[in-house]
């Protein structure tokens, strides 16, 4: 093999390489979109508030996203640990960066032991109110 094609064949395994790499972080990457209602609440809430987002999983753990609201005065939002019909620990608080929309941090990252629990449909996100301070609004986080 002479020179020019070494060079050749070396360019295109480099570029390869990295289309492949690329493409697997993308691949491998969960967009998960979610709807919160008060009957998703642990007890159920009667209301008219509802909401929804979407939040980006990476496999690393690394996690983004917003949900926004509607009728409700949230006061507070969180992702929890715990599945569908079981309340748990809050494990990522929510930055209300507007009226009605509570955001993921930057830099916010799940755990080994809560990536396992997402990848069982063991997270949720929910938005606490005043009249409501255990959560007015839930949804559960359901990966693909």
């Amino acid at each position: 093999m002479n020179t020019m094609q070494r060079w050749a064949r070396r360019s295109f395994l480099g570029v390869a390489a990295v289309c492949v790499a690329g493409y697997a972080g993308i691949a491998l990457s969960d967009e998960v979109r979610v709807l919160l209602a008060g009957n998703q609440e642990i007890p159920q809430v009667a209301t008219a508030a509802s909401g929804s987002g979407t939040f980006t999983v990476q496999p690393d753990g690394a996690i983004s996203g917003s949900v926004s609201t509607l009728s409700v005065n949230g006061t507070a939002a969180h992702i929890h640990e715990g599945a569908p019909s079981v309340n748990g620990p809050v494990i990522i608080p929510l930055t209300q960066t507007s009226a009605t929309v509570w955001s993921v941090p930057a830099g916010a990252q799940l755990t080994e032991a809560q990536m396992r629990s997402y990848k069982a449909g063991q997270l949720y996100v929910n938005v606490h109110s005043a009249a409501n301070k255990g959560g007015e609004i839930r949804g559960q986080l359901e990966p693909k």
